[in-house]
């Protein structure tokens, strides 16, 4: 029997929102934490890989972006290696290639070599741990999911606040070829992590129930990539606004240390800024998490993400006019505290949007839309730079292309995912179950489908987890 199969939520267990689900999260914490800050902490090596291989600075950024480019256009493959193996294994294999290639590239002869090691082997094999975590941890918490997104997301800001100086320390110490060895030892953790994502297994009665029914009718075959997301339109407008978002978003951390270079700041100086960026950024994802997961603001969550969009973007245009150091540090602070909303929402929204069973298959294809715009935006504004030789413009066309992301997945929302008048209302007041006549009637209307009620109701996550629990229920 396949790993799917083991490793499927069963239909009939409900979200233990705690318990185990802890374990859970503390993994994927220790995940995001390696995915999004390993390809920054890479950077510190830089300066020894130029000494010793006779290579530009722009020769070893490739190694960052090839880590970037692997963790997000490697979405589809992973989701079909969950949706076959079950997240568990995936995770395990993934954490020995992430080791693998550091152990690897510490042999190097070559930048080349590097570039295969590093960004390949390592980048998939975090690719691997990053996309099985999501979706485990969306299994796990349902009314506590908000927070516990934002609980997980803040693993990246604390892994770059620890995994930056200790690069440092150990390239000081131990030389490059040292410190990528170490490294990749500890990158065995992702293993340790994976180890953790224990499948939820339904009651031994309805296993039982389940295994005598399989005699009598066949179930249908699991889609390994299931692409009917793309028929729900609150999925394509997500993806066209993440994707459009990411073009503008990772610009400002990139720059803003030469951007305080170029003001006549020292290097030390003008490196602070990242960890005051990232000390705001730790707080504010947890935080945005308890506040996403209040009652009254978890049904409207996709519009507090488009704030947190325009936010993150009015506060790039803003700083674009900074013209000292302490203006920087203000923009820091205030680019912290968006970043950190939308790192910890982007991912709720879409577990909203698509529901667990098709999670897998809908992140895999948005990370896959989104790395391509992670290889276009900024070496974009790189080009704008070596054109205009002027900071204001790169962050202002940053700034700008993240606006426009707030304003096509809110207007999109608005007015493409509405409810028609003549259909069935299934209003829950305030997480309140509606009446139990209306959603039985919706349900057979529907035979059995939630698509159209979702599509209706996308802004409100909370109905759409009660709606599938009472349909659940009547099977």
């Amino acid at each position: 029997m396949g790993g799917a199969v083991v490793d499927d939520e069963p239909s009939d267990v409900k979200a233990p929102d705690g318990g185990w689900g802890w374990a859970v999260l503390a993994g994927g914490f220790v995940i995001t934490g390696f995915s999004y800050a390993f390809p920054k902490a890479v950077s510190v090596f830089f300066k020894e890989l130029i000494r010793e291989f006779g290579v530009g600075y722009s020769d070893c950024a490739w190694i960052s972006s090839i880590l970037l480019a692997m963790l997000y256009g490697t979405g589809p493959l992973c989701s079909v290696l969950v949706n076959k193996f079950g997240c568990r294994p995936v995770m395990m294999v993934g954490g020995l290639f992430a080791s693998l290639g550091m152990i690897l590239a510490s042999l190097a002869t070559s930048i080349i070599h590097i570039y295969i090691c590093t960004g390949v082997i390592t980048g998939l094999g975090l690719a691997l741990n990053f996309q099985p975590s999501l979706i485990m941890l969306n299994r796990y918490f349902s009314e506590k999911r908000p927070l516990a997104n934002g609980l997980s997301a803040a693993g990246s800001p604390v892994a770059l606040c620890c995994l930056s100086p200790l690069g440092q320390v150990l390239q000081y110490h131990y030389g490059w070829r040292g410190g990528f060895l170490i490294l990749g030892g500890l990158l065995l953790n992702c293993c340790a992590c994976g180890a953790l994502m224990r499948p939820l297994v339904g009651p031994k009665k309805t296993q039982d129930q389940a295994v005598g029914e399989a005699g009598k009718k066949n179930k249908p075959k699991k889609k390994l990539l299931d692409f009917s997301v793309f028929k729900d339109r609150g999925f394509i407008i997500y993806a066209i606004a993440a994707s459009i978002m990411v073009l503008g978003l990772f610009v400002p951390p990139v720059f803003v240390v030469s951007y305080a270079k170029e003001m006549g700041n020292e290097d030390t100086k003008s490196a602070l800024l990242l960890t005051i960026l990232g000390f705001i950024d730790i707080f504010a994802r947890p935080t945005c998490g308890l506040i996403a997961g209040i009652k009254w603001v978890r049904p409207r969550c996709v519009y507090l993400f488009s704030f947190a969009i325009l936010f993150n973007g009015i506060t790039d245009v803003i700083s674009s006019q900074a013209t000292d150091y302490p203006g920087l540090v203000v923009f820091c602070i205030f680019f912290g505290l968006s970043y950190g909303m939308v790192g910890a929402l982007q991912f709720e929204v879409l577990m909203a949007i698509v529901g667990t069973k098709k999670f897998s298959s809908a992140l895999g294809l948005v990370l896959l839309m989104e790395a391509i715009a992670v290889l276009v935006g900024p070496p974009g504004a790189g080009r704008l730079l070596d054109a205009t030789h002027n900071y204001m413009y790169v962050f202002l066309l940053a700034g700008c292309e993240v606006i426009l992301a707030s304003i096509v997945i809110c207007m999109g929302n608005f007015l493409c995912i509405k409810k028609k008048p003549d259909e069935p209302e299934a209003h829950l007041e305030n997480g309140a179950p509606a009446e139990r006549e209306k959603l039985n009637s919706l349900l057979e209307a529907e035979g059995g489908d939630m698509y159209c009620y979702k599509e209706l109701h996308l802004n409100d996550n909370i109905h759409l987890g009660l709606f599938e629990g009472h349909r659940t229920e009547n099977e």
